[in-house]
């Protein structure tokens, strides 16, 4: 995997960690480009949601301006792929639209390996940063964006993309949450070298509990720290039960949404299945008193 000439923001150590997670997954990371090789990306994603969230036209302007598309083989197949362009701040942040991973591939480290490449790039060509949006209520998403990798989210973005009508999210809606990637921030460092960013929920009060039936019941709650589980499987769910599905989207884009759009942070993914949201810190409150003393 050759290294492209290092930008003013390169790290030394971001493509042998790429060689390293590409290798544990047994896969081959390059870009793509040719026609052919977009027209396989196109299949790949075409397989994964029915759909693609992407066009052929797109991919080719995108491609050839000089933005973001790479995919990861094993045995010469396709069997993963990630898609991004340049997002403002100009010449600072990457945005990762797209990345999908064959089924015959998952819980192989395919989808790690292809961030990790996604991320040198972007630092061999002097960005800070990658930001993307994913489902909230996908827990495997959640613990892998926040905890393998250490991206934190940023905000709650309500029906983002409309009614969707794919194979995953046709009738669910569109409820995502933006996270950004610090590429060199010491926490997402430690994590592409095999740390995960793990989060403590001991002492977190529940802001939304699950009822026996299995459905979301909101809490209130003025702790500190406050845990805001999702469904072990969303996927599942929305095949066996669209109406309980429609419920969780509701509870965590009130609960959840509701607290980021108050200030809360959402601090990590606890091995739990829920996330860990900051609504105040102790030095946060001795301000807030301060000033209405």
């Amino acid at each position: 995997m050759p290294e492209p000439g290092a930008g003013p923001g390169a790290s030394p150590g971001a493509w042998p960690a790429t060689e390293r997670a590409a290798a544990a997954a047994g896969v081959e990371i390059r870009e793509v480009h040719t026609l052919p090789d977009l027209r396989d990306l196109l299949a790949l994603y075409r397989g994964i949601w029915g759909e693609p969230p992407v066009g052929m036209e797109q991919l080719r302007a995108m491609t050839h301006a000089g933005n973001y598309a790479a995919g990861a083989y094993r045995g010469g197949v396709l069997v993963g792929g990630c898609v991004g362009f340049f997002a403002v701040p100009l010449g600072q942040v990457l945005h990762s639209h797209v990345a999908g991973v064959a089924a015959v591939a998952r819980a192989r480290s395919v989808g790690f390996a292809l961030k990790l490449h996604q991320r040198a790039w972007a630092m061999s060509r002097g960005l800070r940063e990658i930001t993307w949006t994913f489902d909230p209520l996908v827990r495997r998403n959640a613990h892998f964006n926040l905890v393998k990798l250490a991206a934190r989210p940023r905000d709650y973005l309500v029906d983002f993309y409309g009614e969707l009508d794919d194979a995953v999210n046709a009738g669910q809606g569109s409820d995502r949450l933006l996270v950004g990637w610090d590429l060199a921030d010491p926490a997402v460092v430690a994590a592409c070298a095999g740390a995960p960013a793990r989060a403590d929920a001991a002492g977190a009060a529940p802001a939304l509990v699950i009822s026996p039936e299995g459905g979301p019941e909101p809490v209130r709650t003025t702790a500190g720290t406050v845990l805001v589980p999702v469904p072990e499987d969303i996927e599942d769910l929305r095949q066996r039960d669209t109406a309980l599905a429609r419920r969780w989207r509701r509870s965590v884009r009130e609960v959840l949404g509701g607290l980021m759009a108050g200030g809360a942070r959402v601090v990590g993914f606890a091995g739990e299945g829920g996330y860990v949201v900051e609504q105040w810190s102790p030095r946060k409150r001795s301000r807030q008193e301060a000033g209405r003393s």
